[in-house]
């Protein structure tokens, strides 16, 4: 998936305005403009449409997780540089302070059973012997799931 259609879906799910979303960014030290937010939010054929890289999205990730759970002491900690959909999911699961069963849960809301074994696989190293990738598939139906979850409706 796209970093831009995380993005959106995050915003939507969670009816961000221009000003929140800039203050997410904020939140993780990064000083973002409205025109910014606007081009990211386009669509993709639009001219105006702009790809926000891997860093920048994992520093919204960030500050989203300090939106939601509020900002810990100290330093913040280092967007990372290459966003994986185990990444995004790990970063997702920690700003809305789910639970593994949570997620099962979310996932089963959008059709899409897993079981608790097979979930722990995403939240494993890479390079450990059950790490397994998160699809775009899976991180596609974990968003459907939470924005059921959260606005209840497709």
């Amino acid at each position: 998936m796209l970093n831009n259609d995380i993005l959106r879906r995050i915003r939507y799910t969670f009816d961000l305005e221009d000003s929140q979303m800039i203050n997410i960014f904020g939140l993780a030290d990064l000083e973002v403009t409205r025109a910014q937010i606007s081009d990211w939010m386009k669509k993709d054929e639009d001219e105006d449409y702009k790809a926000i890289n891997d860093k920048t999205f994992a520093t919204f990730l960030n500050g989203f997780i300090n939106f939601k759970r509020g900002k810990r002491e100290g330093e913040q900690p280092e967007p990372e540089k290459k966003l994986t959909n185990n990444l995004i999911l790990m970063k997702l699961k920690i700003a809305l302070n789910l639970k593994n069963e949570d997620i099962l849960k979310v996932l089963e809301s959008s059709d899409m059973k897993m079981s608790k074994h097979e979930l722990s696989a995403f939240f494993r190293k890479p390079g450990h012997k059950n790490y397994k990738e998160c699809k775009d598939q899976i991180l596609r139906n974990f968003l459907k799931g939470i924005q059921l979850k959260f606005r209840g409706e497709n």
